[in-house]
């Protein structure tokens, strides 16, 4: 906690470390409240270092501190506060033995090492390791581990840790013991312990060059039957990156562990993943689809981390995109390869332009490689990991694949076993391809979404048609090299004029000249959306109609048909009393009826803009007024198409349970998508309907899709329902998360009594942040019309949530701040409301840094 304004980290202060670790020992003696940890480092001076004197400074916090030894000398004259120990006139090289004692059943922050339903773990990323001893905590000093683990044999009977397994044995008094030594030099962000009584599912993976690999999946006793996914997940990554990547394994083990108390989603450290149990375990009973894609996601994401982050890391948490912007980029593709191209494309930036760009517009904007923060753990942002992914694509596009892969190729080869910078990453591209990407550089220290005005021009005579391009965003100094493919499409037929065009626009202004076209062509710009761009293009609605029936683009044609209804949702937003225009309906039907090729990019077509992303579009917020006129439009096209969605819900409903091929979960999209719609109609037939496939569903993903059509509309069984549906799941905790949050996100009168409520639930455990985020996080993040109530009600109970998290868990409490911050884009009653609550936070004595840092850059 702060008791004063809390320092500024700045990019441009770096220096190389004073310090080096080459080994470090690490012997545990664990128990719940007293664990005692013996470390002993053996370090030298960096010769690097312009500092030869520099007294020897280790990061500590809340640890309790028994003995230091240098050079088997026991040392009484050290500095000792409580973020540093620091000891002078230390010698070139020596030996330094460190006892310490921690708690980890104290530990609610669940940085260190901490106690989850009786199972010891630890989180070190981003400044973890400071919470379990002394070290040098920073990424760009790398070491090699060697762990003992000492335990009770009954409370602890696993005991892991980060590389192969070396030794173990047993004491008297229930006691035994595991060695782990990790060959692979690591920072300490990425070590780490894992101790309970865990179950293991095990399997084998052999490698392009025949080497067999122990695969290994930690759970809890009643979890076992429930990681199935999580395991052919990880062989079909494994796979994937030798294919793609030319990435092999390098140990001779990979673990994970599911643990249900955790900050994040997972966590690469080397050899043994810490992972969320929402990503691990999953049956079709109690996970949806979107569930089992995530989990092989994530799994991925990990892995993929064994060489983008833990072989190469980052040279200091500026750079944290390195390694997550690349590693996301590589599992969106790994997915889209997986499933469909398209969907996983729209999935992604569907998240990419409602919270991405909202976070860009936002006081907390920052680039992808920040200039400076107060504390790391809130640079874990869609611009670092999101946007990221998007400048490594733009690098994929520019390059093309064969140079993309000479790129990363020579990347690795040149860094393994090195702590880089975004530039040495760029470099590495660079100088694979023989290319000048100086300009490029400029997309890692920009903040903000870049805009790009388009005005174009036919002349019938010369039969040249030009396109002028503009480009800004906010503090522009330079212009950005920005990759634009580019589609002609005759204005008739809809077929592409020419092959498709890889712009690169590189100027603050430039035009495009493309000569012999009979007429003036229809533009079909950014396909794929090539840039983490908006563009502002004078477009028709019928233009925009024409782009969604014969874009040959699929993202450009999605996106035409949601820009129509974006359009025209807006302009009745100011307009309510004007009917909906019909080249709406009639371009809903027209896809409808449209030949259905991939089902889950035919629902993707028959969705709207979420309420959301249509705030985002607005300078001032109407949130009722966006949701009463798109609840209209959903009813409207229920009503008039009623019989047609019916007919496709039929013929899509069958009993596929276990069955996850991508046409099994095509037809589950498709026909729930046509539920949703249905479920506007208040008749009996359709609250029967939604009610029949609640009451028989045998997957999760079809019970939720119809709980969600009860819940979220005026359907008579809707408490009943939800009452059976926790009586169903009770003993399920994730499933349990999702009942939370479809209650919190339910538009419906009386939202924000019933997440009062829930707040107060046996269920609801504000020291477990999934059921936070399912509970708070869904509330003021899906539920626009009821957070933003007038009455600032919403503001007040998120205000209350999280000064009650800042004492329990700050990084949580930051995470759950996000939705005040946008106090610029509403109504000025509203303003003074959320500036309140933030004012209220800033004040509140004690607050973290990490709540802080937040609250006072968002006034």
């Amino acid at each position: 906690m702060t008791t004063q304004t809390p320092k500024t980290i700045y990019r441009n202060d770096y220096t190389v470390p004073d310090f080096l670790i080459q080994d470090v020992k690490l012997h545990f003696s664990l128990d719940a409240e007293n664990t005692k940890v013996l470390s002993t480092l053996t370090l030298q001076r960096n010769s690097a270092s312009k500092n030869q004197t520099a007294p020897l400074v280790l990061n500590g916090e809340k640890l309790v501190l028994q003995k230091v030894i240098l050079n088997e000398t026991e040392l009484t004259d050290y500095a000792l506060t409580p973020e540093t120990l620091t000891i002078l006139n230390v010698p070139e090289s020596f030996t330094l033995i460190i006892e310490n004692t921690i708690n980890p059943k104290e530990n609610t922050a669940l940085e260190g090492l901490y106690l989850s339903n009786g199972m010891l773990c630890t989180q070190c990323e981003a400044e973890g390791f400071r919470k379990i001893t002394y070290f040098l905590d920073r990424p760009d000093v790398m070491s090699k581990f060697t762990v003992t683990i000492v335990a009770d044999k009954t409370d602890y009977p696993v005991l892991l840790s980060n590389g192969n397994k070396v030794a173990s044995g047993e004491f008297e008094n229930n006691q035994h013991w595991v060695t782990w030594n990790d060959p692979f030099a690591k920072p300490c962000y990425l070590f780490a312990l894992v101790a309970g009584q865990l179950e293991c599912v095990s399997d084998t993976f052999i490698t392009q060059s025949g080497r067999k690999i122990d695969l290994e999946i930690f759970v809890e006793a009643h979890d076992k039957d429930k990681c199935d996914h999580a395991m052919r997940s990880l062989e079909y990554a494994m796979r994937w990156d030798e294919a793609v990547y030319g990435r092999e394994y390098d140990l001779d083990l990979y673990m994970i562990v599911a643990v249900s108390h955790f900050n994040m989603g997972a966590m690469e450290n080397k050899g043994l993943n810490v992972f969320n149990t929402k990503f691990v375990l999953a049956r079709p009973d109690t996970a949806t689809d979107f569930d089992y894609e995530g989990i092989e996601g994530v799994i991925a994401h990990e892995y993929f981390h064994n060489w983008t982050g833990n072989r190469i890391t980052c040279r200091d948490w500026f750079q944290l995109s390195l390694k997550e912007g690349f590693t996301v980029f590589r599992d969106q593709e790994f997915t889209a390869d997986r499933t469909s191209h398209a969907v996983k494309r729209i999935e992604d930036l569907t998240q990419l332009r409602t919270r991405q760009f909202a976070e860009d517009a936002s006081p907390l904007a920052h680039s992808v490689r920040p200039d400076s923060y107060i504390e790391i753990n809130n640079f874990y942002t869609l611009t670092v990991y999101e946007k990221g992914a998007e400048v490594v694509r733009m690098l994929h596009t520019l390059l093309g694949a064969d140079g993309f892969r000479r790129g990363s190729d020579l990347y690795f080869e040149r860094h393994d076993g090195q702590a880089v910078t975004c530039d040495d990453f760029v470099s590495a591209m660079q100088d694979a391809n023989d290319l000048d990407l100086s300009q490029f550089r400029l997309w890692y220290s920009q903040a903000g979404t870049p805009k790009i005005q388009v005005e174009s021009h036919f002349d019938e005579k010369t039969k040249t048609f030009t396109l002028t391009l503009s480009q800004s965003y906010p503090n522009q100094t330079e212009p950005l090299l920005i990759p634009i493919r580019l589609g002609l499409l005759d204005s008739t037929t809809g077929a592409d004029l020419l092959p498709e065009t890889l712009l690169q626009f590189n100027e603050m202004q430039q035009t495009f000249t493309f000569e012999n076209l009979n007429a003036a062509p229809i533009v079909s710009l950014l396909r794929g959306f090539s840039a983490p761009v908006n563009v502002e293009m004078e477009r028709s609605l019928e233009e925009l109609a024409f782009l969604s029936q014969h874009d040959s683009d699929s993202f450009n044609r999605w996106d035409a048909s949601q820009s129509l209804a974006e359009n025209i949702i807006l302009d009745l937003v100011k307009t309510p009393d004007v009917e909906i225009p019909a080249i709406l309906l009639k371009t809903f039907e027209k896809v409808l009826n449209a030949p259905i090729d991939d089902l889950a990019y035919f629902s993707l077509l028959l969705s709207l803009p979420s309420e959301n992303y249509l705030a985002e579009r607005m300078e001032v917020v109407d949130f009722d007024g966006i949701h009463n006129v798109r609840e209209r439009i959903l009813k409207t096209l229920a009503e008039k198409f009623e019989t047609q969605f019916l007919s496709i819900y039929n013929a899509h409903h069958k009993d596929e349970s276990g069955n996850f091929s991508p046409e099994a979960i095509g037809r589950r999209r498709v026909k729930n998508a046509c539920l949703a719609f249905l479920s506007k109609l208040d008749s009996t037939q359709i609250h029967e309907l939604a009610q029949a496939q609640f009451e028989n569903a045998k997957n999760m993903t079809d019970q939720m899709a119809a709980l969600s059509a009860v819940v979220h509309n005026n359907h008579p069984a809707k408490a009943a329902s939800l009452e059976k549906f926790y009586q169903q799941w009770e003993s399920e905790p994730l499933v349990i998360d999702k009942w939370f949050a479809l209650q919190a996100s339910s538009p419906a009168s009386g939202a924000f009594e019933t997440v009062q409520s829930l707040h107060s639930h046996v269920a609801f455990d504000i020291k477990n942040p999934n059921r936070v985020r399912s509970l708070i996080g869904a509330f003021s993040q899906t539920n626009p019309v009821h957070f933003h109530a007038k009455n600032g009600e919403g503001y007040a109970f998120l205000g209350d949530t999280i000064l009650e998290l800042n004492a329990i868990n700050p990084q949580v409490a930051s995470r759950m701040l996000t939705p005040l911050t946008a106090w610029r884009k509403v109504d000025e009653a509203r303003q003074q409301l959320m500036k309140a609550q933030l004012q209220r936070i800033i004040d509140t004595k004690g607050i973290s840094n990490d709540v802080f840092e937040l609250a006072s850059k968002s006034l």
